[in-house]
């Protein structure tokens, strides 16, 4: 598959609002502002989310305007455990109020609501990251203080249309960030030798009805950082995939990668081991399930069934020097997502 690579800065939109260069980059190049989106405040789109893995807990964070519904949301993921906590307190008709940051490298994010906080922040040092909920878990609450660091210079960013006109997907993805802090839900220490983060940043005005599957998974292979994005269902990719590997902050183009997910009895069996196969063949891998963080909302016109599956990767990526990374029980995710929004 041949992909068109963003190479200089630009506006992400036309005067019609549709994506006027499309394909993917290694960096922020594209501009996005939101006065150039040509939809109602009410479909517009914007993301933050953080997910912190150590491979033993992880914790994920998610600052959403989503138009019409505004969501704050906070999960604890003890995999040794087998056991996990998700609240994701939401409110109606944000419709930008929120004031989301146009890009991901400038501007802070801060949000509260009745028994908790959480703010995004840019420092000197890093990326940080402060939250608190009351009533997290069995009446106990939960709070953190994390700092990324380490933020490599290259990663993923995909200007994606969709086939309907002025919808579109912009979106990055940085991978291999390191952590260190601690979360109290249960007393845990995140270490920058073991712990990394990936942020995903989104903005757009998405379709109504969509299936979406996305995986990441950051590391370090010999102590060198690496780790990887996957995923389609995020609108036309015929231009551009967001396939793409990370190594020591380089970031390494693949072609398409398919989800294998199991089924039982026609339904898609979540928890038993997974594959995955690009038709490059610079990407295989067996996925081994530890923990589905399942949730589903159905409100008949509104809809999101989603499923995250944490657990471990056990195979083989090829940089684009030919060069092999032999992986074994590499932490990470894997989801489908189904959302009529």
């Amino acid at each position: 598959m041949r992909q068109h690579e963003i190479t200089r800065s630009r506006p992400l939109l036309d005067s019609r609002g549709n994506i006027a260069e499309p394909g993917f980059a290694k960096r922020l190049l594209p501009v996005y502002r939101r006065a150039d989106v040509q939809a109602p405040a009410y479909r517009i789109k914007e993301w933050d989310y953080y997910l912190i893995n150590n491979g033993r807990c992880a914790v994920a964070l998610t600052v959403a305007d989503n138009g019409y519904m505004g969501m704050d949301s906070i999960s604890f993921l003890d995999f040794e455990n087998h056991w996990q906590q998700t609240l994701s307190p939401m409110c109606a008709f944000p419709m930008g109020r929120r004031k989301l940051p146009e890009s991901s490298s400038t501007g802070d994010v801060a949000v509260s609501g009745k028994g908790y906080e959480l703010a995004f922040r840019h420092t000197a040092e890093g990326r940080l990251l402060i939250f608190r909920m009351e009533n997290f878990a069995g009446g106990r609450p939960i709070e953190g203080r994390i700092l990324l660091t380490d933020e490599p210079p290259e990663s993923m960013v995909i200007c994606t249309p969709f086939r309907k006109r002025g919808h579109f997907y912009f979106n990055q993805k940085i991978n291999c960030m390191r952590a260190s802090g601690w979360v109290s839900v249960r007393r845990f220490e995140f270490e920058p030798e073991t712990a990394f983060a990936v942020l995903d940043w989104g903005r757009g005005v998405w379709t109504y009805h969509n299936t979406w599957y996305w995986g990441s998974a950051s590391g370090a292979v010999d102590g060198v950082p690496f780790g990887w994005n996957i995923g389609y269902g995020f609108g036309d990719n015929s231009v551009a995939t967001e396939n793409m590997l990370f190594y020591e902050g380089k970031a390494h183009k693949l072609s398409r990668v398919t989800f294998n997910i199991p089924r039982r009895g026609g339904e898609f069996d979540y928890m038993s081991p997974w594959t995955f196969s690009s038709d490059d063949s610079r990407f295989e891998m067996d996925f081994r399930p530890v923990l589905d963080r399942a949730a589903c909302t159905d409100f008949k016109l509104l809809k999101s069934d989603q499923h995250q599956v944490f657990g471990r990767f056990t195979g083989t990526a090829v940089l684009d020097d030919g060069r092999k990374i032999r992986v074994r029980d590499f932490p990470g995710f894997a989801e489908r997502v189904e959302n009529k929004w």
